[in-house]
């Protein structure tokens, strides 16, 4: 228990000042707690002794009132402190995982799951969110409460006092024992959640496949399971929880008695007095009120500590950006030097070995799953190669920051997401600082003015997430607008022009032919007037470059590409 309250502890970061107040002011809220206990004993001995006057009663209503007055103030500060460390632990650890994702190979995700993570940032966060300073607080403030109260009671009467600190024992002891026998169920009952969340993410993406094949109320059975292993671990905790809660209980009770009892046996054989007797009666309510909330929070405590290390479980994972230094090179010429990479052992890019000169632009065709799009996302590391080098201005990619590298580059992929912003945030995401009328210029050259200009808010129109509200070719435009608006020495093109509509495609080709001067360009592309203007033509084929040169060079020559421009002509030919 106390290594999983050191890691609760560390967990809360720069939030342990608010949590050492609270306990601070638990202390204090103890003390007021026994002004409580004093006024009814102020009372007892009043009755008792015959002394029935408007002193005793209004010393007592004094007391009383200090008491009620002091908690309720000490309590208001010891929650606000308690809610603050809960939000803000949880919201830095939720910062920390989001710049942390950025530093990690994409293979991440493919491993894990984006409700994997989903899961871990919202509901096992949540429970330390809502539990976890509570928690805290509630032990540490409890086990201090209880031993003033101790203190007091021995104070009282020791052998009231002892029958107290038998029965704290004996309820420590059941707690003990609760909270070991949970480290074997919570585990599964984090891994339940976030296994949850992956299924309703992955059912509600997927509806429109779902309702396409009439798969409605049939095509969720991996929710079903999830739900059914979500019921199962929290039914197994309560179910291990209940016989300990249950034996708390009888325990408190029964030492409960036993003080109420002696007191009464103690009075009737003379060796205590009738008022002592009848404050032995109240203690035997009070004494144990500070460790049942303490135990009642110790039950809690392995499901937070369960939820702490599936949180760190991405803290483990190694960062690509551990080492690099920000650079920011002369030239912007891209050297592969050999390379070899893999996904999950299976080999995709094979001993490629090519440079693309400064401000130049390099077209990549080839067959589906030749590794075109693998070799252009090797450039900006989203995976790092197996073997082998990229070089950028002649240093190892490896050796830039992240930050850095990214600043050399700008990316329009095929599939384009846009962020549930407005599209003027849209646009100017790569560069934070731009002004509006930057935009408005970018977007002009994108061919997307018009349509922004046309919708109710205009460049404040918010959009839906991955931009659901837009069709394809508006959201590629956007993202084109995008890249311009960063204006970076290196732009890669993943099909850049495959949902444009053909009126505005020429309109973009020479936006892209001014968003292309004087810089460094890699396209993967499938147009014949696209890639016969390429200073460079990579042919990709089984993850090797089985041809390479200009269209002048290559178009003659028997393979690949001579075979692709046949079908571009015998396409281009074809009519209704």
């Amino acid at each position: 228990m106390i290594s999983v309250l050191k890691k609760l502890y560390q967990f809360a970061g720069e939030e342990q000042k608010n949590i050492k107040k609270s306990i601070f002011w638990g202390f204090f809220y103890a003390v007021f707690h026994m002004f409580q206990v004093g006024a009814i004993y102020f009372v007892i001995l009043a009755l008792t002794s015959g002394n029935k006057t408007y002193h005793a009663a209004w010393t007592a209503l004094l007391l009383l009132v200090v008491s009620i007055a002091g908690r309720a103030i000490i309590n208001r500060f010891t929650q606000l402190q308690q809610t603050h460390a809960g939000y803000f632990m949880v919201a830095n650890k939720r910062i920390e995982i989001g710049d942390k994702l950025k530093r990690i190979p994409m293979g991440y995700f493919n491993a894990k799951s984006l409700g994997e993570i989903t899961g871990i940032s919202t509901t096992v966060l949540d429970v330390v969110e809502s539990n976890g300073p509570v928690v805290l607080v509630n032990i540490l403030s409890g086990f201090i409460n209880s031993i003033v109260f101790l203190l007091c009671v021995f104070g009282f009467d020791w052998r009231i006092g002892l029958l107290a600190l038998a029965g704290t024992v004996l309820y420590l002891f059941i707690t003990s024992v609760m909270e070991k026998k949970s480290a074997s169920v919570t585990p599964r009952r984090q891994e339940s959640e976030a296994q949850l969340v992956d299924a309703v993410l992955e059912q509600i993406q997927g509806m429109s496949v779902i309702k396409s094949f009439n798969l409605t109320g049939k095509g969720d059975r991996r929710v079903r399971e999830a739900l059914e292993y979500n019921r199962k671990s929290n039914l197994d905790i309560e179910r291990l929880f209940t016989p300990y809660m249950v034996a708390q209980e009888l325990s408190l009770h029964l030492f409960s008695v036993l003080i109420m009892g002696a007191g009464i046996i103690f009075c009737l054989n003379g060796n205590m007095t009738l008022s002592d007797a009848l404050m032995t009666v109240v203690i035997s309510f009070l004494v144990f009120s500070q460790i049942q909330s303490t135990g009642s929070a110790v039950s809690l405590l392995r499901v937070v500590g369960s939820s702490i290390d599936h949180a760190d479980q991405i803290d483990e994972i190694p960062e690509m950006d551990s080492t690099g230094r920000t650079i920011y090179p002369k030239k912007h010429d891209i050297s592969f030097d050999h390379i070899d990479f893999s996904y999950d052992r299976r080999p995709i890019l094979k001993n490629v070995n090519v440079t693309i000169p400064d401000r130049t632009t390099t077209a990549i065709i080839g067959p589906s799953g030749s590794g075109k799009t693998t070799l252009c996302s090797l450039i900006a590391r989203f995976w790092d190669v197996d073997s082998g080098s990229i070089r950028i201005g002649g240093t190892d990619i490896r050796e830039y920051t992240l930050e850095s590298l990214m600043d050399q580059i700008s990316m329009v992929f095929q599939n384009v997401y846009l962020f549930a912003d407005t599209i003027e945030n849209n646009i100017k995401f790569g560069k934070p600082d731009a002004t509006h009328e930057q935009v408005v210029a970018a977007a002009k050259k994108a061919c997307c003015h018009d349509f922004i200009s046309a919708l109710p808010d205009g460049y404040d129109t918010v959009i839906g997430e991955g931009g659901a509200t837009l069709s394809g070719g508006e959201k590629q435009r956007i993202s084109i607008a995008r890249a311009m608006l960063k204006n970076a020495p290196i732009i890669i093109f993943d099909e850049a022009t495959a949902n444009v509509d053909p009126e505005n495609e020429d309109k973009l080709q020479k936006a892209m032919e001014e968003l292309m001067r004087d810089k460094t360009i890699l396209m993967i592309a499938h147009r014949l007037k696209t890639v016969q203007k390429a200073d460079q033509i990579l042919v990709l084929d089984g993850g090797r470059i089985a041809q390479k040169g200009t269209h002048e060079e290559l178009k003659d020559m028997p393979g690949i590409y001579r075979d692709f421009l046949e079908v571009r002509k015998e396409a281009a030919g074809w009519k209704l």
